[in-house]
């Protein structure tokens, strides 16, 4: 949806997705209306552009909340075959609301948090697609564990859609850099689902 250069000034505008998103009438500053804008079930939320049926999740869920996200790919050089590769590690990024807060952390597992309450949601890949040579796949995911309890607790798919950079580098990786670590920055959408 946005680029990754434009990605700090959109932020700073507080421009992100408002119109695909919907944003709730409530103060700035209140982290309950915070959680209750990430949960909610606003007219405003619509379902995901999806270039392939393989990543729409199946009958029986309905899209719960939807954020645009700003953050790194890490990939660690190691050994690779009979070379040297950058080797994905995990991903580390934040998930902003329609007004530029940030409202879920997403992190290795792959985990999603939520800033307001604590609670989160493991998942796992379930198909991907690859589109743009020069991005990170499109993916689904569905939910494997989750803890605490709040807006992450009923999280049963994940799809991560309108991926923009993030690729493992292709070079600065050899016998004489391993273990060096790399963060490439990406953007996405991300569609969490619920069941009906």
């Amino acid at each position: 949806m946005f680029k990754v250069q434009a990605a700090t000034s959109l932020l700073s505008a507080g421009l992100l997705s408002a119109a695909l998103f919907g944003c709730s009438s409530a103060a700035e500053g209140d982290d309950s209306a915070s959680a209750a804008t990430v949960g909610s079930e606003s007219a405003a939320l619509k379902l995901p552009p999806i270039s392939s049926a393989k990543l729409a999740p199946p009958a029986g869920n309905r899209l719960a909340f939807a954020n645009d996200a700003i953050g790194v790919q890490i990939y660690s050089c190691q050994a690779a075959g009979s070379g040297f590769a950058f080797t994905f590690v995990a991903p580390e990024a934040s998930l902003f609301d329609c007004n530029g807060k940030v409202v879920i952390k997403h992190f290795g597992g792959p985990t999603w948090q939520s800033v307001a309450d604590g609670s989160s949601v493991v998942a796992k890949k379930i198909d991907e697609l690859t589109d743009d040579p020069k991005s990170i796949a499109e993916l689904l995911l569905q939910a494997t564990t989750h803890s605490g309890t709040g807006i992450m607790s009923d999280v049963t798919y994940i799809q991560r859609l309108e991926t923009v950079g993030g690729m493992a580098p292709t070079d600065g990786c050899d016998a004489s850099h391993v273990g060096v670590i790399a963060r490439v920055p990406y953007t996405a959408d991300y569609y969490l689902f619920t069941a009906r």
